[in-house]
């Protein structure tokens, strides 16, 4: 284990928004190097995630984000376990930001197990009849249908896309890491999208 400066867990700290101890204890672990903490810290997100995905969200709040042009918009209901979680700080932030990832991304699920099976079918023959007329042998079709099945929910679900105000992590992860910092459970009930004009 390395030793870290204060610098590098300020740092890593304004990052992440994890706090002092867990900071410098993943920088000591990755003898200093920034990439390597950080990934070590997104881990163990996903691990205190994962523990409390069982963990009942009866507490929350609703949320919008309106353009500044005012003609894109959307409204977002994020639950948490408390209601003092609903009422901290960082949570109302999170949640403003996803309402703005929304309006912005156009997701239109919020993740794969939300999407009815009749859809998910329809869509895979549709891809797979695209590639057989493309002259693909049935074979790679199929793949191809797999691939562009995957594309098709990086694309289209919330958790699943890249988050705009930080492509290396997605909305699922940025979601991870609000649980490891707040130590509940954290998830995104439903959104709605508006844009000017159109249905």
């Amino acid at each position: 284990m390395g030793k870290v400066s204060v610098n590098e867990i300020k740092q890593l700290r304004e990052i992440t928004g994890l706090g002092v101890m867990e900071c410098k204890k993943a920088l000591s672990e990755s003898d200093g190097d920034m990439e390597k903490a950080k990934k070590l810290l997104k881990k163990k997100g996903m691990k205190i995630a994962e523990k409390k995905s069982s963990r009942v969200t009866r507490e929350g709040v609703i949320d919008s984000y309106i353009h500044y042009n005012s003609k894109l918009g959307a409204m977002i209901e994020v639950n948490c376990e408390t209601d003092f979680v609903s009422k901290n700080e960082n949570f109302l932030k999170l949640v403003h930001d996803i309402a703005m990832h929304v309006a912005a991304a156009n997701p239109l699920y919020i993740d794969r197990n939300k999407i009815s099976e009749e859809i998910i079918n329809e869509k895979k023959k549709s891809f797979f009849l695209e590639a057989i007329e493309d002259g693909k042998p049935k074979d790679i079709a199929e793949k191809i249908a797999e691939q562009k099945m995957e594309e098709f929910f990086n694309n289209n679900c919330i958790l699943e896309q890249n988050f705009i105000k930080n492509e290396e992590i997605t909305v699922k992860e940025l979601i991870n890491e609000a649980i490891a910092r707040m130590g509940e459970n954290i998830e995104i009930n439903r959104f709605a999208r508006f844009a000017f004009g159109k249905d």
